[in-house]
């Protein structure tokens, strides 16, 4: 539900209070009493097993759903009291498998944006690793990917994707684990890019990678839905818990 027609501009302030979620249909508790808070122009690490709620997050901050218990405030407002236009508008969310259209390389780039700007297009393409690979193709940015970019391989799908969100320039970037099938030397890159991209923005980056969040000013870990250790990289490696020893493991392949 929209509860606001304020067109107040959001800004990158994001604060979880005591939120719990349980889903309705499963009466799973998928976050427990969670806490933490996001200033503007930082990037904030996110980290668990499977299921332990790291999406949930994302879902909640975009609205999809509303917690249980507790508060999300966003420009110190509960995000309920937040226009939901404009919230979502200045969100650039790409989940893992980030949904691709069957036109061309340049309108899925541009989806935000009815009167594409080739130029701006190509930035981003650039700042998403993908610009060689695309003046490569025989249509270059006119080629057609297919439905879900069928054309495309796994990791040149995200990237498109993240080539997307580059484009809208949004004020609050969720990455859900949109890396995981990026050689690590591009993931590197477009991580790097992010940052500059981000200076005076909000991140939120999902991973179950180590290496994707080290870099992160805070990293929560979760499990089961609540906090397990908080920190950054290298607080959390001197903890020498699940963090660590995923770190260790990971390094070690």
């Amino acid at each position: 539900q929209n509860t606001s027609n304020s067109k107040e501009p959001i800004n990158g302030d994001i604060e979880f209070i005591n939120v719990n979620l349980i889903y309705d249909d499963t009466k799973i508790k998928a976050l427990d009493n969670l806490s933490f808070k996001i200033n503007e122009g930082k990037q904030i690490g996110i980290f668990g097993k499977t299921g332990s709620g790291k999406t949930t997050i994302a879902n909640l901050i975009c609205r999809l759903y509303d917690v249980t218990n507790g508060a999300i405030k966003i420009n110190n407002l509960d995000i309920k009291s937040t226009n939901l236009n404009t919230l979502r508008t200045s969100i650039g969310y790409i989940p893992q498998d980030g949904y691709l259209f069957s036109g061309t390389i340049r309108e899925n780039i541009s989806f935000a944006d009815d009167l594409d700007n080739i130029e701006e297009v190509k930035i981003a393409a650039q700042k998403a690793e993908m610009l060689d690979e695309i003046n490569s193709f025989p249509d270059k940015f006119n080629t057609i990917i297919g439905e879900r970019g069928v054309q495309l391989s796994g990791g040149q799908r995200q990237r498109l994707a993240i080539a997307r969100v580059f484009y809208k320039k949004p004020k609050i970037y969720i990455f859900d684990d949109c890396l995981s099938a990026v050689d690590a030397n591009k993931e590197q890159k477009i991580l790097k890019n992010l940052r500059i991209e981000t200076k005076d923005k909000t991140t939120i980056i999902i991973s179950h990678r180590v290496s994707t969040l080290e870099k992160s000013d805070n990293i929560i870990v979760l499990d089961n839905g609540a906090i397990s250790e908080q920190g950054t990289h290298n607080e959390l490696l001197k903890n020498k818990r699940f963090y660590s020893q995923i770190h260790v493991n990971q390094a070690n392949k």
